[in-house]
């Protein structure tokens, strides 16, 4: 067991959490990385009702561990969708993408934990003051989409737990024990991993996203969407090199969102068209070489720590 405030006021093992990815983050690979001991967070902001309703029964059928719900406050229909899940039990609701002070009372007053995710500092302070028990302080080098400072992890998790009071927990760029203890030395309670759960057994991606996970090397990400003020980091192909070219020819930002499309995310994820969608990935994928089961990913880091901690100890311990 590892105690921070984050593991214990969620009542888990381990202060892992899984980012809520869409179309990644259902029942199945949810209730794995609860059952190992982290916090998984089921991503519903692909889902309708109905589809949650059914996802949340799979996954309290899965697990009698600590669980959570992520949904992107972008969508309109955020306080029916976040309402059911309320209704299903569930204690832990994560927001992102999305302000905030929309949802914040109907949080507090069903007596949830609350989540919100970040990438600046002032939004961090924005969330302490709304009452949300914790922030998720997410880094560039992170898959999906992004903040548009372009804030890194290292640079951003100590100011961000240099300004607030309320937990920290550290995402973009971690997929190992040595990330973990990195987030840790930066002043965070907690992390959270995507791509790394991405790629695992459990995961409900294709094995085409998978693969193209394994095969990335570091240089293999970047950035579309810029132009249009929504920044998301996918693994290159032809459909991002298209939208590339299009950002730096004056293609209109009308054009350029009708060539991202909504659906490039679900032909990459689940119909396994790694050239024609978007592949979304962080920079973390050139170190993920194998796909394991999640219990195989916490095994491998929680053990992995101590080592790593040592190393560094002996390391800096000064020679007379």
């Amino acid at each position: 067991m590892i105690e921070t405030r984050v593991s214990k006021a969620l009542g888990i093992e381990y202060p892992i959490i899984k980012g809520g990815m869409v179309w990644v983050s259902n029942s199945t690979l949810t209730a794995a990385v609860s059952n190992a001991g982290g916090l998984g967070v089921m991503g519903i902001g692909s889902m309708d009702i109905e589809t949650l309703n059914t996802e949340l029964d799979k996954l309290m059928s899965m697990t009698d561990k600590p669980f959570g719900i992520n949904f992107p406050l972008i969508r309109p229909d955020y306080e029916a969708m976040i309402g059911k899940a309320l209704d299903k039990g569930v204690k832990v609701v994560v927001t992102s993408a999305g302000n905030p002070a929309k949802i914040y009372k109907m949080l507090q007053s069903a007596g949830v934990i609350s989540i919100h995710v970040i990438a600046n500092v002032r939004m961090a302070q924005r969330v302490q003051d709304f009452g949300y028990h914790m922030v998720v302080a997410e880094g560039f080098e992170a898959g999906g989409h992004n903040g548009r400072d372009e804030l890194t992890t290292f640079a951003l998790i100590p100011q961000v737990t240099d300004t607030i009071d309320i937990p920290v927990i550290a995402a973009g760029g971690i997929a190992d024990a040595r990330g973990m203890v990195a987030a840790f030395a930066l002043g965070a309670e907690g992390i959270q991993m995507g791509t790394r759960f991405a790629a695992t057994k459990e995961s409900p991606v294709h094995e085409n996203f998978k693969q193209a996970i394994i095969n990335a090397k570091d240089t293999d990400t970047t950035i579309t969407g810029r132009k249009v003020n929504d920044p998301v980091r996918v693994i290159k192909n032809k459909l991002s090199q298209k939208i590339l070219d299009a950002e730096t020819t004056g293609t209109s930002p009308e054009d350029i969102l009708d060539m991202i499309g909504p659906g490039r995310t679900y032909m990459a994820s689940l119909e396994g068209d790694v050239e024609d969608g978007s592949v979304m990935s962080g920079q973390i994928a050139g170190m993920i070489k194998e796909i394991k089961s999640v219990q195989e990913v916490f095994d491998e880091i929680i053990p992995g720590i101590e080592p790593v901690i040592n190393r560094i100890g002996k390391r800096l311990k000064a020679k007379g």
